[in-house]
């Protein structure tokens, strides 16, 4: 097997140092809709693992290999960025490269050998899908949303996903900027008024940003980087989010939604799927808004009741939306937009003032190499080291790397039912070994463990490996050496 390699240090550092700390939408309303979730990041992700190794003054890091398991394969479809595809390939990985998606059956087929497998969001990793992928540990999801993926039925079967959930940011609000001052100047209208030869040169219904507000409903990475944003345009900025949040500048948090929909001129929605955000704008919410205000949504399609925004339209009490993510997207590319897949496709196309964009927020260049990056490294650290910081649906653990200077050590990941006695068992296994660090941590129904054992030969780490194995709690053994 080729022996995998150490992560770009430029890229690595340039990432740390670029992520900053901050409450996405996502992490905001998930935090009010399961006390538990943990919506900040562990210590130990504050800081660039360059520098903590800098200051502690530690030897480079020991590099891994994985106990019972041929070379790592990686799939890699929806025309993942070149900065993903050359971080796995400096590892030795074997990579196929797929500039679409696949069908059910041909992903089928193609994923049951792999390891790894990157996806943006256009590939549906269903429980049918993910039955089939006997070698599977770790997805990469090149884009915010998770939503493609079953990732409870992932965590169950012991397959960490991992997400590039701020990356894209600043792409995001800058087409929401764009959309703000082509809603306001009607320049989608003319626009194709003058490609069918018509001039038409109006200034009823035309206005100008500044002075206007901007309601903001999810005050998450990207809320708050729009906020900024439209605040250095002249806009009055105030949001609305189910978790109190510190503003940026002079942006002010309002107690509802309804306080928002009634105040603001234009109202840009920033809010993940989830059960409490489906049809989050319908009838009631487009009556209660300035007659002639303006929709923008850029984040998820279930997040607007479609044929509500319709009839509000034609009534002109909005005077223009523009639309990024629709309930049903089309799989590939092409002439596929159309009445079989939203019953109201050809009503909304033949609106005035409307802006329909194939959910190309984060399509930028600077985006898609960020987030190449992002989750290209997050998916060599686990299959490298282990580690869970960052995962959507497992507990972040993560243990300091082992150095060149530990020879004959083994680091044993561990993922297996949240029940009482686990521990003590897999300690028991343990117990004839010396144990240099050890970490726990569950979440739900699933537990990681991390654990390093010094002084160990290739008979101990196979005798630890099939004891791990027939333990009755157990959902996944990695052992890496």
């Amino acid at each position: 097997m080729t022996s995998p390699k150490i992560i770009n240090s430029d890229l690595s550092q340039w990432l740390q140092n670029s992520v900053k700390l901050s409450t996405s939408p996502q992490t905001s309303f998930l935090s009010a809709a399961s006390p538990s979730h943990f919506s900040g990041s562990p210590p130990q992700s504050y800081f660039p693992l360059s520098s903590r190794r800098s200051s502690m003054k530690l030897p480079p890091p020991k590099v891994l290999k994985p106990f019972a398991t041929e070379d790592i394969k990686i799939l890699l479809l929806e025309n993942v960025n070149q900065t993903a595809v050359d971080i796995l390939n400096r590892q030795g990985y074997q990579v196929e490269f797929h500039k679409t998606s696949l069908n059910e059956d041909e992903l089928i087929e193609k994923i049951r050998d792999v390891h790894a497998i990157g996806i943006r969001s256009k590939t549906k990793l269903t429980a049918r899908v993910l039955a089939e992928a006997r070698n599977l540990v770790v997805i990469g999801c090149f884009c915010i949303g998770v939503n493609q993926v079953d990732i409870e039925y992932a965590a169950k079967h012991g397959i960490a996903v991992f997400n590039s959930p701020f990356s894209n940011s600043r792409s995001v609000a800058e087409l929401v900027i764009g959309e703000i001052i082509a809603l306001a100047r009607q320049f989608t209208d003319r626009s194709n008024e003058m490609r069918n030869g018509v001039w038409s040169k109006v200034s009823t219904g035309c206005w100008e940003i500044r002075g206007k507000t901007l309601g903001i409903v999810g005050y998450g990475h990207i809320g708050a980087q729009l906020s900024v944003l439209a605040e250095s345009m002249g806009m009055s900025v105030i949001y609305y989010d189910v978790i109190p949040i510190m503003s940026l500048g002079m942006a002010k948090q309002v107690a509802t939604l309804d306080d928002l929909l009634t105040e603001a001129d234009f109202i840009t929605l920033h809010v993940p799927a989830l059960p409490e955000t489906e049809n989050l704008i319908g009838a009631p919410q487009f009556a209660a808004m300035k007659h002639g205000s303006y929709l923008i949504n850029a984040s998820r399609g279930t997040v607007v009741d479609i044929p509500a925004l319709i009839n509000a339209m034609h009534s002109g009490k909005i005077a223009g939306a523009a639309l990024d993510v629709y309930p049903n997207e089309p799989a590939k590319n092409g002439p596929t937009f159309h009445t079989a897949l939203n019953t109201w496709a050809e009503q909304l196309r033949s609106l005035n003032n409307i802006i329909l964009t194939p959910h190309v927020g984060g399509s930028t260049e600077e985006a898609q190499s960020a987030i190449g990056i992002e989750v290209g490294q997050a998916l060599v650290r686990y299959i490298n080291e282990g580690t869970t910081i960052g995962a959507v649906n497992f507990p972040e653990v993560s243990l300091r790397s082992l150095t060149l200077e530990e020879e004959n050590h083994v680091r044993v990941l561990y993922v297996h039912s949240n029940v009482p006695g686990v521990l003590r068992t897999v300690n028991e296994i343990f117990a004839e070994h010396n144990i240099d660090k050890q970490y726990s941590d569950s979440r739900g129904d699933i537990a990681y463990l991390m654990a390093d054992i010094s002084q160990v030969d290739a008979a101990d780490i196979r005798d630890l490996y099939e004891k791990l194995e027939r333990t009755p709690f157990r959902i996944m053994t990695r052992l890496l050496y």
